[in-house]
């Protein structure tokens, strides 16, 4: 098999996986995670390394396996020039930054838990620019979203990076929501979600009549990622997390993620009116408001954060001026940007890990202190200012040309160079700023610690990013230009257009801007003071924050009051509006349905047996309702009630939902049991005749409906869908259980969908219940006080004789389930109710004390192997989840079946083991009582 027929998927994974490992190492050593990661990401890079020549030799590597056909997702790959040089990006410059980040974090920092999200942002990156579906893309989009959320709070104990990711979170999250519907929108247009065919449907999709809706909603997910006005605000906010995040995410990939999406697709969308007008006015408004709000700004990453924003609205602007050339420079201020953007980022942490602040206006003189941080800061700042000889003037002379051409679209358009040129001058002003108030201007004011230059390899990652900045603006054509042309081509779908990478030529309209930009920049920034004071008098005052919290508080407070209105804090206020809006439904649907209201289909015939079972139930749903005031007999009741359900199933020949039923109950009486220890013993009398009456015509009117609903149903012929399983659960799926082929075969995605709720419920409770604990009660209703030994000795004999008998069920059930009813799931919960017993037989120290199994990794290794069962079967060429199934003849033993489903199923198994026990145990320790070694347990334990 080729490499490079597989080593895409594998790029983007490694980091997930490295992630595990990085918080695990940082078990053994401190500094091991930081290692682990870096050799992560040299790792991935040289997974990678085979196949960066295709785009240089002009192909398009796609590798694609199916998972869900039916709605056009495919897991699959892409890489070009556009992606290509987005993944160098995000690994080069993750790579540096975790060198970065192991000197800058502090002792107390927790480094696995900081380098896991780092290692999980950077694959979550990975996935959006090398995906080749879009609904993957989505999925990736979103993960960025949530890591990213979990790196800006990192500092979880300050409430600036607690509230910074929250407002990242919700607008950068309810964009990837817009994405989502325009994406839909999108494939629906082209008849497909492959980028492939997207890209070649460029014409279709911009004459089609939903053109207007989905630009709209891609470009709502666009500016909310990439801090693009109106929801700009929310990255300077997003400034609170470490300065490794802030030189990662928001220089190089995070908020590069929506200009990736501009330019991926470029060929698609653009060339519109309504696209120039959306994204060019966007980037201009966002363009001059970072450039005049950075200069204002005291706090070093303050100021970079809006400068970020600024250069984004450049690169959105050109990506709305709509042409190649355009395109091109776009392309190329990506590049310049992550470098002296990360390089100013990383001069920041060092300048506050190294005197304690960031504040400017304490920050002067440090250049005789810190004099190589100083000189890379000098250059970076000189490359953001568009300084020549410098790549940031080589990028900003193709904007200011862009700029030059697009004004002569109409008379207004003058207007574009002239704002543009303005946008310059602030952005030469709040980087001299950053140089003259950090480096010069006097000597330091009451800074928490002296200044001096930071460890040597700390300055390492500054010193190669500024070694960048110098080398593409000095020697563009030896240094950038083939990167930069492959990029151009990915971008554009076509031969990228003639442009030059000279640094002169000549005295043009653009050099003219720039020089005006330079000088009169300077003037702004040392005749300051009166800026400043009309900043601080009339513009200081406006915060978007405020205005996007009093947003968010009344529509908390709208959703609070509507709540409120249906959920009085009572479960049976909040039943009966579920239940009235079902009675109405069905209403509704019987007025609407002209047919007889019963077919002609004939019932089964009654038998003595079904009549007396039937009985049986409406007996024990009576005696329910009539003793539900004594919660522990009601308890007893509604267990029949399941009992005879069972009965149910095993009459109309469904053995295995009739088991499932059983361990379901058992394992439901358990929990119950557990809660109702904690809660009185009995149930308060309902006083209010009215809620009586009500709930009681409620009961009767729903009951009817119900029945009158099955009645019309099973009263007419219909199409079971169950003939095409049991036509092809033994050449399908290679089992005669039809039950167990569907759960791990024909619906497995949907069973894996189901392990993994249960996983994150029974990890919930766990997180909820640690570590609380309840006053548990010592006698019942009636003042009797219970016996003091809460584990009696024949209980206790009699579980540890049962528990090897149960766990060899268990395992008979999980062997057999393939062919004859069992799998995993009821096996899981007969094993679960075998240790179970044993906790509540013997006590919860006694019994962890032998049963040394961290139901974590039990889940943990259930949901892997389930996972793994699925992308081994599409790493052969198959949709995810497809089982195989073979004959093994073995002497003496003959022959078997031997069938991949049952890896699945016991990752099933484990998962429904884990999360089953840990939840029940959790419980059970609300109770220190159960805690503890009783009697005869310190008994035996003395004897042997």
């Amino acid at each position: 098999m080729n490499f490079l027929d597989f080593n895409l998927p594998l790029v983007v994974l490694l980091p997930f996986v490295g992630a595990i490992f990085a918080a695990m190492a940082s078990k053994l050593n401190r500094l091991a995670a930081a290692y682990t990661s870096a050799g992560v990401t040299i790792l991935t890079l040289a997974l990678l390394a085979p196949a960066m020549s295709l785009p240089f030799s002009s192909q398009t590597l796609v590798q694609s396996w199916s998972w869900i056909d039916s709605i056009g997702l495919q897991f699959a790959f892409r890489l070009d020039g556009l992606s290509l040089l987005f993944a160098l990006l995000i690994l080069v410059i993750g790579l540096l930054v975790i060198v970065y980040a192991r000197y800058y974090l502090a002792t107390k920092d927790c480094m696995g838990r900081f380098f896991a999200y780092l290692l999980m942002f950077m694959g979550s990156m990975l996935g959006i620019v090398l995906s080749e579906n879009l609904l993957q893309l989505v999925v990736f989009w979103e993960l960025t979203s949530i890591t990213s959320f979990l790196l800006i709070s990192y500092w979880q104990h300050r409430e600036d990076a607690r509230q910074g990711a929250r407002m990242a979170l919700a607008i950068t999250g309810a964009g990837g929501l817009a994405l989502l519907g325009g994406v839909l929108l999108l494939g629906h247009i082209v008849g497909s979600y492959q980028l492939s065919d997207v890209l070649a449907a460029g014409d279709l999709v911009r004459e089609h009549p939903l053109y207007l809706t989905t630009l709209v909603l891609i470009l709502l997910g666009v500016f909310t990622k990439s801090a693009q006005f109106p929801f700009h605000f929310w990255l300077p906010h997003a400034m609170a997390a470490p300065t490794p995040v802030s030189a990662y995410l928001h220089s190089a990939t995070m908020v590069k993620a929506g200009i990736f999406l501009l330019a991926r697709f470029f060929p698609v969308l653009s060339g519109t009116p309504e696209w120039m007008w959306l994204v060019g006015g966007a980037g201009l408004i966002t363009l001059l408001i970072g450039a005049y709000t950075a200069l204002f700004k005291h706090d070093l990453k303050g100021l970079l954060a809006y400068s970020t924003i600024s250069h984004l609205g450049l690169i959105t602007l050109l990506f709305g001026f709509s042409t190649q050339l355009a395109a091109v420079a776009a392309i190329f201020h990506i590049i310049n940007h992550a470098t002296f953007k990360a390089s100013l980022f990383m001069v920041a942490g060092i300048i506050d890990h190294e005197t304690g602040s960031r504040d400017m206006r304490k920050l002067n003189g440090l250049l005789k202190y810190m004099p190589h941080t100083a000189a890379l800061a000098i250059i970076a700042s000189a490359a953001m200012a568009g300084v020549p000889l410098l790549n940031g003037f080589l990028s900003k002379e193709m904007f200011f040309d862009q700029a030059v051409t697009a004004s002569h679209a109409n008379s207004m358009a003058w207007l574009i160079p002239a704002l543009v040129t303005v946008a310059g001058i602030f952005s030469v002003a709040y980087s001299i700023r950053f140089i003259h108030d950090v480096f010069f201007n006097g000597e330091p004011v009451d800074l928490p610690k002296t200044p001096h230059e930071p460890p040597r390899f700390m300055k390492v990652p500054v010193d190669l990013l500024v070694i960048a900045c110098l080398a593409v603006g000095i020697l563009p054509i030896y240094t950038v230009a083939p990167l930069l042309d492959v990029a151009v081509v990915g971008t554009l779908q076509n031969e990228a257009p003639q442009y030059s990478l000279a640094i002169w030529h000549g005295i043009t309209m653009p050099l003219i801007m720039s020089m005006i930009a330079l000088g009169v920049g300077a003037l702004v920034y040392f005749k300051r003071d009166v800026l400043f004071r009309f900043h601080e008098r009339y513009v200081e005052s406006i915060d978007a924050r405020r205005y996007f919290e009093i947003g968010l508080n009344k529509i908390i407070q709208l959703s609070i009051s509507i709540s409120r209105g249906f959920d009085k804090g009572s479960l049976q206020h909040a039943s009966m509006w579920v239940i009235l809006t079902s009675i109405i439904a069905g209403i509704i649907g019987f007025i609407s349905v002209s047919s007889p209201l019963l077919g002609d289909r004939d019932f089964i015939p009654l038998d003595g047996i079904t009549l007396v079972t039937a009985a049986i139930l409406v007996l024990a749903s009576l005696m329910t309702t009539i003793w539900h005031r004594q919660r522990l007999l009601s308890l007893v009741v509604i267990g029949v009630i399941g009992l005879i359900i069972s009965l149910g199933f095993v009459k109309f020949s469904a053995p295995d939902l009739a088991l499932t039923q059983l361990s379901v109950e058992v394992v439901t009486i358990v929990l119950l049991l557990l809660a109702l220890y904690f809660l009185p013993q009995v149930t308060p009398k309902e006083t209010d005749h009215t809620r009586l009456w009500r709930d009681a015509i409620l009961a009767v009117v729903s009951g009817v409906g119900v029945t009158l609903l099955t009645l019309m149903v099973l009263s007419r012929d219909f199409a079971p869908i169950s003939d095409y399983f049991l036509a092809n659960s033994v050449p399908g799926g290679g089992g005669t259980n039809v039950v167990n082929v569907i759960l791990v075969d024909f619906r497995g995605f949907d069973t894996l969908g189901e392990i993994v709720v249960l996983a994150l419920a029974g990890l919930g409770v766990f997180a909820m219940l640690q570590g609380m604990t309840l006053p548990a009660p010592n006698q019942d209703a009636d003042g009797r006080i219970w016996n003091s030994d809460k584990h009696p000795a024949i209980m206790q004999t009699l579980t540890r004789l049962l528990l090897p008998l149960m766990l060899l069920v268990a395992v008979y059930i999980f062997l057999r389930g393939h062919n004859l009813p069992g799998g995993g799931f009821i096996a899981g919960l007969i094993a679960s109710v075998a240790l179970i017993v044993q906790y509540l037989a013997n006590g919860i120290e006694w019994t962890q004390k032998r049963l040394k199994i961290d139901m974590h990794w039990a889940i943990g290794f259930g949901l892997l192997i389930a996972v793994s069962t699925g992308l081994v079967a599409m790493g052969l060429g198959y949709p995810f989840l497809t089982s195989a199934f073979s004959h093994v003849h073995w002497p003496v033993v003959g022959e078997f079946e031997i069938a991949s489903a049952i890896a699945f199923d016991l990752g099933v198994f484990l998962v429904v083991v884990g999360a089953t026990v840990m939840s029940l145990v959790q419980l059970g320790k609300l109770s220190r009582a159960s805690h503890h070694d009783s009697p005869m347990s310190k008994q035996l334990e003395e004897t042997n």
